[in-house]
């Protein structure tokens, strides 16, 4: 997990106004709060440097399940309103549409940082 965020974050940073603004069209918090846009890809990474060094894991666990759940939210609202926007998740790197499988990663991410933190 931590090598998944770690570089998923880093796709987000190459360029960050592009990332802001594609996280936008769907992220229920960079909508009323712009600047979480910038500084998404930063807790990301926080949270990908937290897992390979073992750092705090309840808490990493707990950060990302609400990180992801959140996220999760806004992908599924955007979903079930029909919004044909792309997927943010790799920044602007490679060009993805926003889908189920987006929906997919980001209820698995919070599943598997669950399953870690009552294992």
């Amino acid at each position: 997990m931590g090598v998944a965020l770690c570089i998923f974050a880093s796709l987000k940073l190459f360029t960050p106004d592009k990332f802001k603004a594609g996280f936008q069209k769907y992220d229920l918090l960079a909508q009323n709060v712009p600047a979480y846009g910038y500084v998404y890809p930063y807790i990301e990474l926080a949270l990908g440097l937290a897992y390979l060094g073992h750092i705090a894991p309840d808490a990493t666990y707990v950060a990302t399940i609400a990180v992801f759940a959140f996220s999760a939210l806004g992908v599924g609202v955007a979903l079930k309103r029909g919004h044909n926007v792309n997927c943010a998740c790799m920044g602007n790197v490679l060009s993805v549409p926003l889908s189920t499988v987006t929906l997919f990663e980001d209820v698995v991410m919070s599943v598997m940082a669950a399953y870690m933190l009552l294992v």
